[in-house]
């Protein structure tokens, strides 16, 4: 399987996961074939289409005119078998059963998408999110432990590139929280 480099996704204004932080969070969402991911505010849909290429099935939601645009050309440009749905969360998110979900982006409805996620997350699914802020990912955790998610991680991440003399350019830190949702 390849894995796809920043660089090859059509990008636009829209933030996108970048590929050291995707890799960890496709491992934490451990995506395999056969699996159902709902990736609630995908942007330009770089774990959609990674997911999907790993063998799941996915629904992507966005609100921003561009990042479905961005997510309907990537997922052509990459033969991606990606459900692309324009609204936000939870709202305009499908009557459907996942095993994973990860968020990206919460449009400030954290607790309004694990209302929804109590009804529709499998038992044993894993929910992931990414943060770069500490207000999001607190209360992401504080969502965690209120619905009795198990096996609760929290991994801050620092990239940085390098340039060609050797000057380290830091990109923002990424918080990514992962649970395990418990039998109802």
């Amino acid at each position: 399987m390849k894995w796809i480099k920043d660089e090859e996704f059509i990008r636009g204004n829209i933030p996108m996961t970048k590929f050291n932080i995707r890799l960890i969070t496709l491992g934490y969402l451990a995506i395999e074939e056969g699996d159902r991911l709902l990736d609630i505010g995908a942007g330009t849909g770089s774990i959609s289409i990674e997911s999907s290429l790993h063998g799941a099935k996915v629904w992507a939601i966005e609100r921003e005119a561009e990042g479905i645009e961005l997510i309907r050309t990537n997922s052509e440009k990459f033969n991606a078998g990606v459900n692309i749905i324009h609204g936000q969360a939870p709202d305009s998110l499908p009557n459907e059963s996942f095993n994973k979900c990860f968020i990206g982006g919460s449009g400030g409805k954290l607790e309004d998408i694990f209302l929804y996620l109590q009804k529709k997350l499998e038992n044993d699914g894993i929910i992931c999110g990414n943060f770069i802020t500490l207000k999001n990912v607190t209360q992401f955790i504080q969502l965690l432990n209120k619905y009795n998610y198990k096996d609760i991680e929290v991994q801050l991440i620092q990239v940085s590139s390098m340039d060609k003399i050797g000057l380290l350019k830091g990109q923002n830190p990424i918080f990514i929280a992962k649970g395990v949702k418990e039998y109802d």
